[in-house]
């Protein structure tokens, strides 16, 4: 089977997709199903590495497929629809939870979802596609296109002292691709680093499976971090490398304060430490905010990591860093990678940066996910008064729920799962043990009256899961 006559080479991922529902769905087996690797289904289907990845990962953000470090993808077949077993990895029954047929997924944090530039991205590609034809465009751009490099070096440069350039920034297939580069450039297996906590759980995945010692710095209760136990960290700790969030901590929605900002900064340098700055949600505040911690610590000592799906949407699944230094060492892991994304699609995202419409698109996203919020706060207060408390968020597109009275927040996700619903373990967002009080709720969930029955079958549950 060959797809490069069913539409232009730049839109093969659709195609992709469709195929690997077909597999998916002529499995009949009750077991996770491996499902054969990138590099085997480009050979297949005459595609790119990158577009069956592509492929891969819109079918893991629907549930449909889970991936495992070092062995692959597997999936569950839709038309056995087997039951969630309770004895499985909690992180895969989510997976193979929110991909079953008509389940609500309020599990997730997905900000494009109110709003998203696919369509224009995909109709400047197209006009793309005239002034840049196949042939002549290059062989191999293993660390990203440079009008895209550009464009971002331009949007993260602050002051002449806080600048960037174009060959200080990587272009990757996904965020996770760009993780694990970093975990492998920086040298991080079998070392110490510091994570906020709670952390996105597919940041905190990769730091295990990559053998990294993880040392979690929690939010308290009031909002703010635990600067005491970070200096006590810092001190009797051989940790080089501290990951902390550029302006708002997801999915806690919280932003440290200036004069925290000024402490974090004195502690990273006072200790010599890196700063990797998770810049994801950097963007998505709903209220002009404050600067970003990358512009008060030493540039000397400091790595960037986001996407652009959050802002632009799915069809600009890449990730990308920013580092001063590592340069010889990065570009020998892109190499290696051998990532062969689409300079096209690359060269249209820079073209929305440049021309301003971002801007333009997130000043009206922000809009949405505030008015969206303060929604899903009027229903949360209505339907779960007394059984849980939260922080209102200023960024993103979910709630950090704390359950009032002692839970079994295990039994909370059965008993939702039994009522067509996911909702996110807050024991997920760590790998010590903590948030078991917690859950994360998405509220980019339209669905009306089915959300406020969700909210009143969630009071139900943490009722019915209460252990004291």
């Amino acid at each position: 089977m060959t797809l490069r006559g069913e539409r232009q080479a730049d839109f093969a991922y659709q195609a992709v997709y469709r195929y690997m529902i077909s597999l998916i769905n002529e499995v009949s087996l009750e077991t996770p199903v491996k499902l054969p690797s990138l590099r085997q289904l480009s050979t297949r289907l005459n595609v790119s590495i990158s577009t069956i990845q592509y492929a891969y990962s819109l079918l893991e953000k629907e549930g449909r497929v889970y991936s495992v470090a070092k062995s692959g993808y597997f999936a569950w077949p839709v038309a056995a629809n087997p039951p969630v077993m309770a004895g499985t990895d909690l992180l895969e029954r989510l997976y193979a939870a929110a991909r079953r047929p008509a389940m609500a997924v309020l599990s997730g944090d997905e900000p494009s979802l109110l709003g998203s530039l696919d369509g224009a991205l995909l109709t400047l590609e197209r006009q793309l596609v005239r002034s840049y034809p196949h042939r002549l465009q290059p062989w191999s751009q293993p660390c990203g296109v440079w009008e895209l490099r550009a464009a971002l070096a331009a949007r993260y440069t602050s002051s002449p002292t806080r600048c960037w350039q174009a060959d200080e920034v990587y272009i990757g297939a996904d965020l996770q691709g760009i993780l694990a580069i970093l975990i492998d450039a920086l040298g991080l297996k079998g070392t110490a680093v510091v994570v906020e906590s709670p952390c996105d759980y597919r940041v905190l995945r990769l730091l295990q499976t990559a053998g990294v010692r993880v040392i979690e710095l929690p939010w308290c209760a009031d909002g703010s971090l635990d600067l005491a136990t970070l200096e006590h960290v810092l001190r009797h700790e051989p940790v080089n490398l501290v990951l902390l969030s550029s302006v708002v901590s997801m999915p806690s929605g919280i932003a440290l304060s200036v004069p925290e900002r000024l402490q974090v900064a004195h502690l990273l340098d006072q200790y010599g430490c890196w700063l990797l700055e998770n810049d994801t949600f950097g963007e998505l505040s709903f209220a002009p905010s404050q600067a970003a911690l990358r512009h008060l610590v030493n540039p000397q000592r400091l790595v960037v990591f986001s996407s652009f799906e959050k802002v632009l949407g799915p069809e600009a699944p890449f990730g990308y860093l920013l580092s001063r230094h590592l340069s010889s060492e990065l570009q020998r892991q892109f190499l290696l990678r051998a990532f062969r994304l689409s300079s096209i699609r690359q060269r249209a995202i820079a073209r929305l940066y440049q021309s301003g419409r971002v801007d333009q698109h997130l000043q009206a996203l922000r809009q949405r996910l505030q008015e969206q919020a303060q929604a899903m706060a009027q229903r949360l207060d209505a339907r779960l008064e007394g059984r849980v408390s939260y922080r209102p968020p200023i960024a993103g597109a979910s709630f950090w729920l704390r359950s009032v009275a002692p839970v079994d927040m295990r039994l909370v996700f059965q008993r939702m799962l039994a009522q067509q619903v996911v909702i996110a373990p807050g024991e997920l967002f760590s790998l010590s043990g903590l948030h078991h009080q917690h859950m994360r709720l998405s509220h980019t969930f339209t669905g009306q009256p089915n959300l406020d029955i969700a909210l009143e079958a969630l009071a139900q549950a943490l009722q019915q899961a209460q252990t004291c």
